[in-house]
């Protein structure tokens, strides 16, 4: 089989799964990306039943039972984030762990006003997760899920801006949004609502591009920079933030011009010492720039760019003694698949995956362009060695986990 011409993808990642659709928006991802997507919030009534992936008994499971530590929680009031210690405390007998939440602090604070945010749930949550690694599969950006808990007539930030796009999932209770426009558009990672703490001030102060209640079952998409506040009504409000964490051309620029000067470092005159008595770089100067101007232009930032999407999200979950039964009880008619959200691209003959990386021989190529449709396949079907090499690099699992 000849080398492909060009990369081939896992079925996940081109194909999208439509929960953008189906369950966020009403609007396919085409609509979605021409009128909507890092230009204007938009405001889904009812999109959807949230229920099977939190709930009021989820946040109870996580906080009293599942032995959290921080940063899986912080405690806001009065705009202002809580110290740590004052919600943490000692696992107890057997555990070395002096930072596990206490659950008894952490009801007193609620009781108090103080909005509880649990963080990170892709990792500790799996119906989220998976929701999560779905939605970052269609956008094709990653995407972190918090939990935000308040209770009634309270608010746990005062107007602000985020620096990624973020989708608001509306659990329990009812919580008003006041939405005001930009001070600062499309701000980068490094660039936080507090370095433009007056403008934000003055301009919460205005007319509101959107001043509404959500209920359960609402949805609410806010681009990056647009400034918002939240105040639970009548109840407990919970709600998710599906936060996206947005690749920018600043950020491909970053990666091509790291692309760029690696290859200067195989230029012999731009390893040269610069002269003696050079006063400033002006002399130099003229020479760098036209080398630089042509190794930005030769560069090809795309293994870095894709190296980086990779290590910005995770794999499905994978059980190591599920998976080493599987290694031990492989036999011709085991059933095994590609481990889901594994971000996997064949490039020649490279396997890359979030997981490492492999060469194959001429032999397994077809085999493994077959595995990246998704499918469930058998291992006489792909060839028991590469099946049995694929297990124990963890790109495989048992079609049943």
């Amino acid at each position: 089989m000849s080398t492909p011409p060009v990369a081939l993808q896992d079925a996940d990642v081109l194909a999208g799964v439509g929960v953008l659709e189906a369950r966020l928006t009403g609007l396919g991802r085409e609509e979605f990306a021409r009128d909507v997507w890092a230009r204007v919030p938009l405001l889904a009534r009812g999109a959807s039943d949230f229920s099977d992936l939190f709930s009021a008994a989820a946040v109870d499971e996580l906080l009293s039972r599942r032995g959290l530590r921080t940063p899986f929680l912080r405690v806001a009031k009065d705009g202002a984030t809580l110290p740590e210690s004052s919600y943490t405390a000692p696992a107890g007998v057997g555990a070395t762990v002096a930072d596990q939440l206490d659950d008894t602090a952490l009801w007193r604070a609620l009781a108090d006003g103080a909005t509880l945010v649990l963080q990170a749930l892709q990792r500790t949550w799996e119906p989220v997760a998976e929701f999560a690694s779905r939605l970052g599969t269609e956008l094709g950006h990653p995407v972190q899920a918090n939990a935000y808990v308040t209770p009634p007539q309270n608010r746990g930030f005062d107007a602000h801006y985020d620096v990624h796009d973020v989708f608001v999932l509306q659990v329990a209770g009812a919580k008003r949004w006041v939405v005001h426009e930009p001070v600062h558009r499309d701000p980068l990672r490094d660039q936080p609502w507090t370095e433009h703490r007056a403008a934000v001030a003055e301009a919460a102060e205005g007319s509101a591009y959107i001043d509404t209640v959500l209920q359960p079952g609402d949805v609410l998409y806010l681009p990056r920079g647009w400034l918002h506040a939240a105040e639970a009504q009548g109840a407990v409000s919970i709600h998710l933030t599906l936060g996206v964490h947005n690749w920018t051309r600043h950020a491909l620029a970053e990666q091509l011009a790291q692309s760029a000067l690696a290859l200067l470092r195989d230029d012999p005159q731009m390893r040269g010492s610069l002269p003696l008595g050079v006063d400033g770089p002006a002399d130099e100067l003229g020479i760098v720039r036209e080398r630089l101007v042509a190794a930005l232009t030769e560069a090809d930032p795309a293994p870095l760019f894709h190296r980086a999407r990779r290590g910005q999200a995770r794999p499905a979950p994978l059980g190591p003694l599920a998976q080493l039964a599987a290694v031990d009880r492989l036999a011709p008619d085991t059933p095994v698949r590609l481990r889901a959200a594994l971000e996997a691209r064949l490039e020649g003959r490279r396997l890359t995956t979030r997981v490492g990386w492999l060469d194959l021989t001429g032999t397994e190529l077809p085999s493994v362009v077959r595995l990246l449709d998704g499918e469930v396949h058998t291992a006489d079907q792909l060839g028991l060695r590469l099946v049995d090499r694929l297990l124990r690099a963890g790109v495989l699992v048992p079609a049943g986990q």
